[in-house]
């Protein structure tokens, strides 16, 4: 049943984008394609990136950002506006003096379609060794009507400033550029807004005045400059163009999303199965309005697909430190891949199936005789391995009033060494879960200091809890008795506040003292279960002990922590048993 009402909201002024740009594609293949290499990379962090900035980058931030992009290894790089801006002019000439652009990497920069504005944009690229021109000129119909008052369609107008512009770019380059391996790139701006075959018409009318060939750099850019429609409508338009253009062979196809409908990156992805060879964008989606298509998802989401993105984000906290300091724009914590938050589970459900998998991902390896950290991964709610992005475990999971025992059984673990058997995880819960009720996260930290003040004798003299506290213990093995008992346990106690010392015999330590505890103060207990572990290695290695106990009508937990084994099982017996009377008194 339909509950939603109609809204007051005027939709009807809104024109579907399938019945503005008619394309019938119903032989279309690219949803039956797959992506299986990587797609050429073009970074527009430091055009269309730095353009829609409050405050655009100094030269000092421009640099770092270039530097960075390369060091990601982008060979594609759009890097200035020079006629629109001196600051966009002098870095061109900077990096190019200094000789800071590796020999592999082609630089871009954009001009608009004026004789005037061509030349000073092809004057900013002398001595560049692969410099690329990237024209554009508008093609929609609202811009040749409306924003140009052309006559009639327009379409001889725009066609004619696309023609004379590129004729510009070649005339300039001939005389300016010498023997560099000059590259030419041509956008029809609005493409996705573009009549199809007009779009056609141009472009080809641009390539037949720029003369393709194989060993010269063409690139035919189409752009969604505003996203209008589902993203596969843009791998319509793509792969419709594609199959029609002519010099295809010699020309590369990029893609320029944005995202204002929220699936630029369905969109690229869409794209590239429909036959686009490059993808236009910028670090973390910045750009005009809602951004430019974002590079650093589209990698890793091929990566995730076992695909080489060819493209370094090993360290991605560095990239987004730079991208910070160069766009003073923050990452987003929910940002795909590089938000603070996106490897971490609070939900009780998920900590659980990720503790449960990494366990078995580490005990096959180990059966296996591989690196955990090169088995395949497949593990519930992280697509990708946090450690392959430079990330730790240690977000992974945290803890707040959602969450149960699994978040707080792997923190206890992964940061502090403590594997806790599978019911104390259960009664651990409950008293984590106690100290989250009032809202808010609970730390590592504060797990630990919890399960400190849970289990383990206070530290400090003011706050000492529990009935029985061990200061001494001498333990000696000896013949069987009568009973089985072959352990003669000799344990230092201070019991109400006084210090005695008891002897006991057991199958071992542990069943000496309880047996001790039952003799001399009338405690019904009954070992239930008993695990060990060791935390840590060498001369700092520690012992953890875990004791279930039945005291009385209830069973509890206890734990102890020592260098040594046998004084970290008593410890755990006294826990459990402090626990209990604790628990009976009321006292918290």
């Amino acid at each position: 049943m339909k509950l939603q009402k109609p809204t007051p909201m005027p939709f009807s002024k809104y024109k579907s984008f399938q019945d503005r740009i008619a394309l019938d594609m119903r032989d279309r293949t690219w949803p039956d394609q797959l992506i299986r290499k990587a797609p050429r990379w073009l970074s527009t962090d430091l055009r269309d990136g730095n353009q829609a900035l409050i405050d655009p980058m100094t030269p000092d931030r421009k640099r770092k950002m270039f530097d960075l992009l390369v060091k990601l290894g982008f060979k594609e790089i759009e890097v200035g506006f020079p006629a629109a801006s001196q600051v966009d002019f002098d870095f061109v000439r900077e990096i190019i003096k200094q000789d800071a652009i590796p020999d592999d990497v082609r630089i871009s920069v954009l001009t608009q379609a004026r004789e005037d504005l061509i030349e000073r944009t092809v004057e900013s690229l002398v001595g560049a060794k692969k410099p690329t021109v990237h024209l554009y000129n508008a093609t929609a119909p609202v811009f040749r009507k409306v924003v140009f008052g052309f006559d009639g369609e327009g379409f001889d107008q725009t066609r004619e400033i696309a023609t004379r512009g590129t004729q510009a770019v070649m005339k300039h380059a001939e005389s300016l550029l010498g023997d560099a391996d000059f590259g030419y790139q041509y956008s029809p701006e609005i493409f996705v807004d573009t009549e199809p075959e007009f779009a056609l018409d141009i472009v080809g009318s641009v390539l037949d005045m720029w003369q393709p060939a194989t060993d010269r750099e063409t690139v035919v850019n189409l752009p969604a400059t505003v996203e209008r429609g589902t993203p596969n409508t843009y791998a319509d338009q793509i792969e419709w163009f594609c199959r029609n253009m002519p010099y295809r062979d010699e020309v590369a196809v990029s893609l320029h999303p944005h995202n204002d409908r929220g699936t630029g990156v369905a969109a690229a992805e869409m794209g590239i199965m429909a036959g686009a060879d490059r993808i236009e964008g910028c670090l973390f989606g910045n750009g005009e309005r809602t951004g430019n298509l974002d590079l650093v998802t589209v990698a890793l989401n091929l990566y995730t697909q076992g695909v080489d993105p060819e493209l370094d984000f090993s360290d991605i906290d560095e990239v987004i430190h730079t991208a910070t300091e160069c766009n003073q724009i923050g990452v987003h914590e929910r940002h795909p891949y590089g938000g603070d938050l996106v490897f971490t589970s609070f939900s009780g459900s998920h900590q659980d199936a990720i503790n449960k998998a990494f366990a078995d991902r580490e005990k096959r390896a180990n059966e296996q005789g591989v690196p955990v950290d090169l088995m395949e991964w497949d593990m519930p709610y992280l697509p990708v391995d946090p450690k392959d992005l430079g990330r730790s475990y240690e977000a992974i999971i945290r803890v707040n009033s959602q969450s149960g025992k699994g978040g707080v059984t792997y923190l206890l673990k992964s940061e502090y060494g403590l594997d806790l058997p599978r019911r104390m995880q259960v009664e651990f819960s409950r008293a984590v879960q106690a100290h989250t009720e009032g809202g808010g996260e609970v730390s590592a930290e504060e797990i630990r200091r919890i399960f400190n003040h849970e289990y383990l004798p206070s530290d400090d003299p003011d706050n000492v809890w529990g009935r029985f506290q061990i200061v001494g213990l001498r333990t000696d093995s000896g013949t069987v008795d009568d009973s089985g008992s072959a352990e003669r346990v000799e344990v230092d106690l201070i019991v109400d506040g006084q210090e005695r010392t008891y002897e006991g015999h057991g199958k071992g330590p542990i069943d000496a003292l309880v047996k001790i505890l039952v003799e001399n103060f009338d405690v019904d207990l009954r070992l239930q279960d008993y695990t060990e572990h060791a935390i840590g290695s060498g001369a700092d290695t520690m012992a953890a002990a875990y004791v279930e106990l039945a005291v009385e009508d209830r069973v509890v937990w206890g734990a102890g922590l020592h260098s040594n084994i046998t004084k970290a099982s008593l410890k755990a017996v006294v826990s459990a048993v402090n626990r209990a009377a604790r628990d009976r008194d009321g006292e918290r």
